[in-house]
């Protein structure tokens, strides 16, 4: 029995069936071909696939059936023609400016992204002789202001990691198509589930796997989604220098795949109901969460995105100590940087995720020493207010 064409399937059967072609043993879960290399029957034959004259795989570093199997069940979620998979999220933006820019090259990048995402750009992109500004999500002036006749990308996240500001994505594309530049969207907090940057006017979309498309915190992972001409070049920079996905990798973010719309939506609505308390408590002076009312991008957020993700974050009136005592109060959310993950984790950005920055650095992107990034879960929520107010008696200890 063959599986059914999906041409027109919705995304949960795309996220459950679609790059699966079944081997010769008739297997109902995705393989793991853990292999490096793959041979031939022939001398021509070799010959022919090396050359691109046939189908078929070479070696894993180049191409490998289960990193395939990721890549076009991703393609298809995003609504992309095509998607290279690398080693994590950030080797997948340091793939994409190595494929698009050369040197004298100019960059428009929102303050607001990861902090390694800066640092990258600052301290790498530069000895380059790749140029580099930041500027506010929010402002679309600032984007236009920022344009040379040298800029060939716009790179944006959002919502942004921690504190939730949104860009309008369909905006932002007009300004850099304007210029003749690409826009690439960071869509790890959303994944397609939630928002499809492609839909929305964007170029190429970023994913860090490693996050919500494993859903368990087990494998690092990245990748990279667009047209089947820009993906070419990509997958020829990743052939050549090496960031390339493991298979064992690949099958982890497949099956992630298949249940990452039932996760996402349950890490919204947790998340909702988590924002919704911290902001009546009064030891908090700001929550930053999209999907509240309050929020100043919750109309924008309601309108390119399906649901508002399981990311939050908030401010203690009493700062970095307030912050830390919280943090040491908790018992159920687990201390790391990571996100994405069915356990709820918890961490305080500006000596984490974002210690690198400078001072202005982090100023600029609102990364307060009084701020606290919570990543939602998939925990009874109930049980993750029940750990918050442990936080906040932690306080008056």
């Amino acid at each position: 029995m063959s599986d059914e064409p999906l041409s027109e399937a919705g995304f949960e059967t795309l996220a459950i069936r679609e790059g699966l072609t079944r081997g010769f043993e008739q297997e109902h879960s995705d393989p793991i071909y853990a292999t490096s290399s793959f041979v031939f029957e022939s001398a021509e034959e070799a010959a022919a696939t090396f050359a691109g004259d046939r189908a078929g795989n070479t070696y894993s570093r180049f191409s490998n059936p289960t990193v395939s199997v990721f890549e076009k069940r991703l393609a298809a979620l995003e609504g992309g023609e095509d998607c290279v998979a690398t080693s994590s999220g950030m080797s997948a933006i340091l793939t994409l400016c190595l494929t698009v820019l050369k040197s004298g090259d100019h960059v428009v990048c929102s303050k607001n992204v990861f902090g390694s995402t800066v640092s990258l750009f600052n301290n790498i992109l530069t000895k380059l002789d790749i140029e580099v500004s930041f500027v506010s999500l929010r402002n679309l002036e600032e984007w236009r202001a920022a344009v040379t006749p040298r800029t060939k990308l716009f790179f944006c996240e959002t919502p942004s990691n921690p504190i939730c500001e949104v860009g309008d994505i369909r905006a932002i594309a007009s300004i850099a198509h304007a210029s003749n530049a690409l826009l690439a969207v960071d869509n790890c907090f959303c994944t397609p589930a939630l928002q499809r940057p492609l839909a929305l006017d964007a170029d190429v979309v970023m994913h860090s796997a490693t996050k919500y498309l494993d859903g368990q915190g087990r494998v690092l992972g990245g990748a990279l989604v667009g047209t089947t001409e820009l993906m070419a070049d990509v997958r020829s920079f990743v052939r050549v220098c090496g960031p390339s996905m493991s298979p064992f990798n690949a099958w982890v973010f497949s099956k992630g795949l298949e249940t990452l719309q039932l996760r996402m939506n349950a890490h919204s609505a947790s998340a909702m109901a988590l924002a919704e308390w911290l902001s009546a408590h009064e030891r908090v002076t700001t929550v930053n969460y999209c999907g509240l009312e309050s929020h100043p991008d919750h109309q924008l957020a309601a309108s390119q995105q399906s649901a508002f993700g399981g990311v939050l974050s908030f401010e203690m009136a009493g700062g970095q100590d307030e912050a830390w005592a919280f943090i040491n109060g908790v018992r159920l959310m687990s201390l790391t940087a990571n996100l994405g993950d069915v356990k709820t984790t918890i961490c305080h950005p500006a000596s984490t995720t974002h210690g690198r920055l400078s001072d202005d650095q982090k100023r600029e992107a609102g990364i307060t020493p009084s701020l606290i990034r919570i990543a939602v879960g998939l925990e009874d929520v109930a049980d993750l207010i029940k750990d918050c107010e442990r936080g906040f008696k932690a306080l008056s200890a």
